[in-house]
């Protein structure tokens, strides 16, 4: 049999006790008593509905329903009769609150800040060539080589490499490590918050990466000579051309 819960149960002492010490005129004014005196009023039609069945014999284990179960007016603990009847309002059951999202569309909202992005980076790049011309040389003289021979400022710091170790490892195998780690940055790292001081570890990776570089590129740039040799500047000269 189900078990009755505790305040249901001493609900219901109280309301016999109550209907007790007081004049019934009828059993069927009984029950509205009864129930008058909890906290929650009941529907009549379910105080009734709920006297009906509590006046109904209770089947028996081999009955044709084959259940086991009491229905809702049977004997509970200590020959008590208990109704379970309740009324739940509606909003107590409903959640109108809706479910947070932590994710955007691509498109509208991704898309086009990067269209915008693109349109103001390309619209500087052709304000900058009108007005600023390139520092292109002379053309190029097959028979007199400069001296120092440098590539363009962001491959010097791959140049500065190649003359510490082997061109696979200056070229391919330090790069490609360097890519690998940025690429699985975002899996190592998955903190959502865009607050600095709660990505130490996302800061700290790509602060490493840009210092590793940044200071290969200075030392290519200003402290190789001629022959590419390892110089001050403010002894030989800069050699160093955008």
């Amino acid at each position: 049999m189900t078990e009755i819960p505790e305040h249901l149960r001493k609900r219901a002492e109280a309301a016999k006790a109550k209907a007790q010490g007081e004049a019934a005129p009828s059993a069927g004014d009984a029950a509205p008593a009864a129930a008058a005196s909890g906290d929650d009023k009941i529907p009549s039609h379910l105080l009734d509905r709920g006297t009906a069945a509590a006046d109904q014999p209770a089947p028996s284990a081999g009955s044709a329903g084959g259940g086991l179960a009491a229905p809702a007016g049977s004997s509970g603990p200590d020959g008590h009769n208990q109704r379970l009847l309740t009324v739940v309002k509606s909003g107590s059951i409903q959640d109108t609150k809706a479910t947070p999202q932590d994710k955007v569309h691509v498109w509208p909202h991704l898309l086009l800040a990067e269209f915008l992005a693109a349109l103001a980076v390309t619209l500087f790049t052709l304000l900058f060539s009108i007005f600023v011309n390139a520092p292109l040389l002379e053309l190029a003289d097959f028979n007199k080589t400069p001296n120092p021979s440098k590539a363009p400022w962001y491959f010097l710091g791959l140049q500065e490499l190649l003359t510490m170790f082997h061109p696979m490892v200056a070229g391919v195998t330090i790069p490609g490590i360097g890519l690998i780690v940025l690429v699985m940055a975002p899996y190592m790292d998955k903190n959502p918050s865009k607050r600095p001081e709660d990505r130490k570890f996302a800061i700290s990776l790509m602060t490493v990466h840009l210092m590793f570089w940044s200071v290969l590129v200075m030392i290519g740039s200003f402290f190789r000579g001629p022959g590419f040799n390892f110089i001050f500047p403010w002894n030989s000269g800069l050699f160093f051309e955008l």
